[in-house]
């Protein structure tokens, strides 16, 4: 690979000769301009692959001398890959030059490794010549090969070995969260962590605690320091699911985490830092709820340095004999059982069908099919024709009215139900409870239920 070239453009001498000195240890070819008037003439000279931009060059603070300049850089180089250099009361400004075609921006005093990993990454997003690898299906289970699903993929498949903060946008059951784990398992960190936080199922109470972590006696209630998710997601990833859910106050401590890479333990003044990468997703437009102003411009600049839309499942239906191939694998893998076979006519009138629910509601129907119907080896239309008109295949279960059945009754007789179909398989009557072996042997005692124990 040849040796990238990058231009420093502030009139902070000190600032220039210590890029100088950390970049040129990264083995990269670094030149620097002070005054705003020679920007053009260096461009022209040292076609730099990168350009980090300060955005002040006078005593003035406003940052739009750097704004300026940022319009005439991209005038003059379109493709220029702009990294931004401002201080944090300055980051609405940031915000400004990334609509303007910058690709980052690092706060000052900024941190080496942050710095290091800002350049790479967008190089290797967005430098054609970098080759990069792939996100196997059969390991991570990404099934598809549909063209706009594909494009995902492959940006995906780009940003992976990067630090760049991902934000992953689609319907409700479209795969995100597994997109993310994918993403985490091809990066740098995949030996580490990956902590998932459902934001939207964090009060907002609960918040700070929950995400920054607290001290024994910081509280009512705290009887133990409590580890943040933050702190536990050190050297790792952190995936902040349904982040368009997040309240407007907690949106601005969230920035601060994510700009700092520290935060305060509650009952602590102490900072504490924390490396980790960041994947965030949702089911909302961002940018929509930006306009309006219920979501920070700043945050969602922030956190989609990258943006990946995967398409819903009724977007991509040529993926569907694919997705239930696979899902029927997975049945037969772990009942041990043969695949059974779904014949053209049966694959062309799943393709044909509305999915709300995305491939969550596809596994769910394939599943419920195959388990009603174990003995056969072929599945039909028919099969799925009786599974709504039963009610089983729609994602509510019916339940007798309150009153008629106790609790410790629907218990018994689904766990009944459970031996009878796998014919006293203790371990796959388990698997289909969705409790554990032990669990499954204590409720038998419960309720004296006779059983024939296989393993």
């Amino acid at each position: 690979m040849s040796k990238y070239k990058i231009l420093v453009i502030d009139d902070d001498r000190t600032v220039c000769q210590s890029l100088q000195f950390l970049l040129g240890k990264k083995g990269y070819e670094v030149e620097v301009v002070h005054y705003p008037t020679d920007v053009p003439e260096k461009l022209a000279a040292f076609n730099p692959h990168v350009i980090l931009l300060d955005m002040n060059f006078t005593i003035e603070t406003t940052g739009r001398q750097g704004l300026a300049l940022l319009k005439k850089i991209r005038e003059q180089n379109p493709a220029a890959l702009i990294i931004l250099m401002t201080g944090w009361a300055t980051v609405q400004l940031a915000v400004e030059g990334m609509k303007l075609g910058a690709k980052d921006f690092i706060a000052k005093p900024w941190d080496n490794k942050q710095m290091i990993s800002a350049i790479e990454s967008i190089i290797h997003i967005y430098d054609p010549k970098v080759s990069i690898g792939k996100l196997e299906e059969d390991e991570y289970s990404i099934i598809g090969q549909d063209e706009a699903f594909l494009e995902v993929l492959e940006m995906a498949e780009r940003v992976a070995p990067t630090e760049a903060s991902v934000l992953i946008l689609g319907e409700s059951g479209t795969g995100k969260e597994l997109l993310a784990e994918a993403i985490h398992r091809k990066s740098k960190r995949r030996d580490n962590v990956f902590v998932k936080v459902n934001l939207g199922g964090i009060s907002g109470s609960l918040f700070e605690s929950e995400m920054f972590g607290h001290k024994k006696g910081a509280f009512t209630g705290a009887a133990v320091d409590r580890e943040g998710r933050f702190a536990k997601a050190h050297s790792g990833t952190i995936f902040l699911d349904e982040i368009g859910e997040l309240e407007l106050d907690h949106q601005v401590k969230l920035l601060r985490v994510l700009q700092e890479k520290s935060f305060e333990v509650l009952g602590s003044s102490q900072p504490v830092k924390s490396d980790f990468r960041v994947i965030s997703a949702t089911n909302k437009d961002l940018q929509n709820m930006v306009f309006d102003r219920s979501f920070r411009e700043d945050l969602f600049y922030r956190i989609n340095l990258i943006t990946l839309y995967i398409p819903s499942l009724n977007q991509r239906r040529s993926d569907i004999p694919s997705l239930v191939k696979h899902f029927a694998g997975k049945m037969s893998h772990l009942y041990n059982t043969e695949v059974p076979i779904f014949e053209s006519e049966t694959m062309d009138w799943l393709s044909a069908q509305n999915y709300p629910g995305n491939i969550r509601e596809l596994k769910n129907k394939v599943e419920r099919a195959i388990l009603l119907n174990f003995d056969k080896k072929v599945i039909s239309v028919k099969d799925f024709k009786n599974l709504e008109k039963s009610g089983q295949g729609s994602s509510m279960i019916k339940i007798p009215e309150v009153g008629l059945v106790k609790l410790d009754e629907m218990e018994e007789h689904m766990i009944k139900q459970a031996l009878a179909f796998h014919e006293d398989n203790i371990s796959k009557a388990a698997r289909s409870l969705g409790i554990t072996r032990s669990s499954l042997y204590r409720r038998l005692e419960k309720y004296n239920i006779p059983h024939e124990s296989q393993n």
